[in-house]
């Protein structure tokens, strides 16, 4: 049985930024627990030009509904991009899923040979559905996945391997 488009994206999405909201809990109690300002884990960085936890977390969901719309041929959902709290962000999260949710095996499944145009840095780049997936969308959604587990790894959250993969 070979692996669908459908398979290959939206469960792993879902999965993913379900280990990300587990994450996140964990970094608010953290903060709650030992009077640390929440804004401080919010606006942190691993390197000092690399964005902070909320835009990572921003850039995941990005990811994650931009690459199911448009596998899918539907409009991409626009989000503000203003989450600055715990509270925010979780819903952030929870409205990517819902929306990634709310689309169908059929819709995504025969994507692989679709065009696929993003618009960065001024030009066009095209991609073919299957590697906009597996070779663009996959490798950044983990990059900011991670990213943002890093950055509360570092400061001290008490987070480890297995949060980030989540229970199987």
């Amino acid at each position: 049985m070979s692996l669908t488009m459908y398979q290959a994206s939206i469960p792993v999405f879902i999965r993913m930024l379900g280990n990300l909201s587990a994450i996140l809990e964990k970094a608010a109690a953290h903060a709650e627990t030992r009077k640390i300002d929440p804004s401080i884990f919010i606006n942190a960085r691993v390197a000092p030009d690399m964005y902070p936890l909320s835009r990572q977390i921003q850039i995941a969901t990005d990811m994650a509904k931009g690459c199911a719309a448009r596998l899918a041929g539907i409009e991409i959902p626009g989000y503000a991009d203003t989450e600055s709290t715990f509270p925010e962000l979780q819903a952030r999260i929870a409205k990517t899923v819902d929306f990634l949710q709310s689309v169908r095996a059929e819709q995504i499944n025969g994507s692989e040979e679709r065009t696929v145009t993003l618009k960065m840095h001024g030009k066009e780049i095209n991609f073919l559905g299957q590697p906009y997936l597996l070779d663009y969308v996959l490798p950044n959604f983990y990059f900011h996945i991670t990213t943002a587990y890093a950055i509360l790894r570092h400061n001290g959250v008490e987070i480890g391997k297995m949060d980030f993969i989540g229970d199987h």
